[in-house]
């Protein structure tokens, strides 16, 4: 307990840049919104980070992006952590990652530092953190569209492109019926609900030691490592032909995050396991896209 007293400057300290760096990605979101511009034009990012520096004040407008993303991506953590407290593993406190990226952070993550036991156990605490960030960015993602709007060719002007996960279009159909998503003009908060969609679909990959990979195991057992590796492969081609940082995740998860830890126990999961996996299949089918963003030429 001493010892998490002495880290909590450093979960503070991080939350504290990451909001930073969000609040400032936000801000330049917001202005691109309000100008009816893309949401991410390279050729002007210096000079939009130069301005809010010289008017600190516009920082205000990017509180709406920084704080959405912030608690979706605190409701994922604190799923997977008050799990953990339930069955009394070791976990700590969330560390949040700022990034200077185009959306500000690299995400958050937790560290357990109690073996697990049981496939039960597993399963619960790999599938608390998408279902929570889930349930939260859906009220966000309804909130961001009712606040975003139609800008006929404004996907021909950016830089980049963004992909259109399931979930979104879903909504988008039903706020903008007959609109193309390239015509629609995201809020700040739905682009952060689009971040965590990303989020979640990462984190649902059914590899290794991710929350997926987790679930994954629970259900498969010793398959898990030949199943882990199948879905690793398949990153390959989806970054040669579709987005080549999959290459990148592919590398990262072959030599540090594939191999996953023995849990010796032949406990069936349940009925009601069963279809939270289920669940947690939707959740991911609804959040993946083969390229979440391209250069407009590609």
């Amino acid at each position: 307990m001493k010892a998490a007293r002495r880290r909590l400057w450093l979960h503070t300290l991080l939350f504290g840049l990451t909001l930073v760096s969000t609040t400032v990605v936000g801000a330049r979101l917001a202005e691109n919104f309000r100008n009816d511009a893309p949401a991410v034009d390279l050729s002007q990012e210096l000079f939009s980070f130069t301005r809010i520096v010289t008017d600190p004040g516009s920082l205000l407008a990017g509180l709406p992006f920084s704080l959405t993303l912030l608690a979706i991506l605190l409701a994922h953590e604190l799923g997977h952590y008050l799990v953990c407290r339930y069955y009394r593993l070791d976990a700590s406190l969330p560390y949040f990652l700022p990034s200077p990226t185009i959306i500000g952070t690299l995400g958050a993550f937790i560290r357990i530092r109690s073996p697990i036991y049981s496939k039960r156990v597993l399963f619960d605490v790999g599938i608390a953190g998408p279902i929570a960030g889930f349930v939260f960015l859906l009220p966000a993602l309804a909130i961001g569209l009712a606040f975003s709007r139609i800008v006929p060719g404004l996907g021909a002007q950016g830089d980049l492109v963004f992909g259109t996960p399931a979930i979104f279009r879903l909504l988008e159909w039903i706020v903008f019926p007959g609109v193309p998503a390239s015509d629609i003009s995201l809020h700040p908060v739905a682009r952060a609900a689009w971040v965590g969609v990303f989020a979640t679909a990462l984190n649902l990959l059914p590899i290794g030691q991710l929350d997926g990979g987790h679930i994954l195991y629970s259900f498969a057992g010793e398959r898990h490592r030949l199943l882990s590796r199948v879905f690793l492969a398949a990153l390959v081609p989806m970054g040669i032909f579709h987005y080549w940082p999959w290459l990148v995740w592919a590398a990262i998860l072959f030599f540090f995050g594939l191999r996953h830890p023995m849990v010796y126990d032949l406990a069936e999961l349940g009925p009601a396991r069963r279809k939270l996996g289920v669940l947690a299949l939707i959740i991911f089918l609804l959040s993946f896209m083969l390229a979440p963003i391209e250069t407009a030429a590609g």
